[in-house]
């Protein structure tokens, strides 16, 4: 497994690399220090499993870089790590295809079981996002709560529908999706087959208007979905 470390702090990456090393003995990482250097490692080196993206570093905006990556490796996993909790830099990482956002302040449990979630194909949110007040006094107090309520489409979510075209089953997973489970751990909470989760995921995201898991974890912490248990 390659994870590309990108962080323009040596003393950072040279502690993260540390952390990195308990993820198990056959993790390699590789460093970027720029953005620049970023793209260059995406384009010319090798294959990457995971990226772990510092917002501040020098050369370009890191929402220009984010959609460069995602142009360029859709596939890969892009975590943010960042030193600011911002609710609106998150939900602007999610809403441009982050799949995981770790704040600096983070232990180094918390960022291992992060990057393990992500790389099972969940996506980690931190709580600061999850346990946001309710969506109708976040618009009334938080002027973020717009973001929260776009599909990737920029299109509001509420409409095309609140969670009433999902079905009891449905709403179970979007659930699970918000707590950043995987497939795997859906269908194994859930009692059914791996297949069978796929095909409501690929349902919800149909009826919630947005392209991928992350719109879908969006959407379940503004429906109030993400800390349900089933």
């Amino acid at each position: 497994m390659r994870v590309l470390i990108a962080d323009d702090h040596e003393l950072f990456r040279d502690g993260l690399r540390l952390v990195l090393n308990e993820l198990g003995p056959d993790v390699e990482v590789v460093e970027a220090s720029c953005y620049e250097e970023i793209l260059s490692r995406i384009d010319n080196g090798p294959v990457v499993d995971v990226l772990l993206l510092d917002l501040v570093m020098p050369g370009r905006i890191w929402t220009d870089v984010l959609r460069s990556l995602k142009e360029r490796a859709p596939s890969l996993p892009v975590v943010i790590l960042s030193a600011s909790e911002d609710r609106r830099l998150v939900l602007e990482a999610v809403r441009l295809g982050a799949a995981g956002f770790i704040p600096k302040t983070s232990s180094s449990r918390v960022m291992l079981s992060a990057l393990r979630l992500v790389l099972s194909g969940g996506v980690y949110l931190p709580p600061t996002l999850i346990d946001e007040p309710s969506p109708m006094s976040a618009h009334a107090q938080d002027p973020t709560a717009a973001l929260a309520g776009l599909s990737h489409h920029g299109v509001p979510l509420a409409e095309h529908g609140d969670v009433s075209p999902l079905t009891p089953r449905q709403r179970e997973v979007l659930a699970l999706l918000g707590q950043g489970k995987s497939n795997k751990e859906i269908a194994r909470i859930l009692d059914l087959s791996e297949g069978t989760v796929k095909l409501h995921v690929t349902a919800i995201l149909k009826a919630l208007n947005v392209s991928n898991r992350t719109g879908a974890v969006v959407a379940a912490s503004r429906l109030g979905l993400a800390n349900l248990n089933g």
